[in-house]
């Protein structure tokens, strides 16, 4: 078995972007393996009202058509927090229109802000640090690129089943 890596908290004044670019980097050049970082390295306990946020989070993606949305449980394996969620927009509107779904949904259902936002102007990668909870809102070459599924592929996913909102498959013009 190869040595153990020790995991260390984040750098505060680095984005959760640049954390996570960082951490790709580190697997990429062998600096991190994570096969040497054991699950059991890293405490955690289920958290539910965390599990709770990130279905909210996939909910109100899901209620502005994103695609691919995932919940991964990264807790027992990474300190950056407990769940991320990841979906896709198509354009940089709709991907800029998913993270104000879920900056609403969140602020109405949870009085809560976001801790750190980061790439909303560019719209191509938006990221929402809700503390345990991260969102990831892509555009597809972009989540092609980073593939966060397969550099946390060995979190637990959580099943997400879409759900209606109160508004989808409404019809909002005249008579029909």
């Amino acid at each position: 078995m190869a040595e153990r890596t020790n995991v260390t908290a984040p750098d505060v004044e680095q984005s959760v972007e640049e954390r996570i670019e960082a951490a790709v980097d580190a697997t990429k050049t062998g600096e991190i393996d994570l096969e040497d970082v054991a699950p059991e390295d890293i405490s955690h306990q289920d958290n539910p009202a965390a599990r709770e946020l990130a279905i909210a989070i996939a909910q109100a993606a899901d209620d502005r058509k994103a695609e691919n949305i995932r919940i991964l449980d990264v807790g027992g394996v990474s300190y950056l927090a407990d769940y991320f969620v990841i979906a896709s927009g198509f354009s940089k509107v709709q991907v800029r229109a998913i993270a104000r779904s879920i900056e609403a949904a969140v602020k109405e259902s949870y009085h809560r802000h976001p801790i750190r936002t980061e790439g909303l102007g560019e719209g191509q990668w938006v990221v929402y640090d809700y503390g345990e909870v991260i969102a990831h809102i892509f555009m597809p070459r972009e989540r092609e690129f980073y593939d966060l599924e397969a550099f946390w592929g060995h979190a637990k996913e959580v099943t997400f089943l879409s759900e209606p909102s109160p508004t989808q498959g409404r019809y909002f013009g005249g008579e029909r």
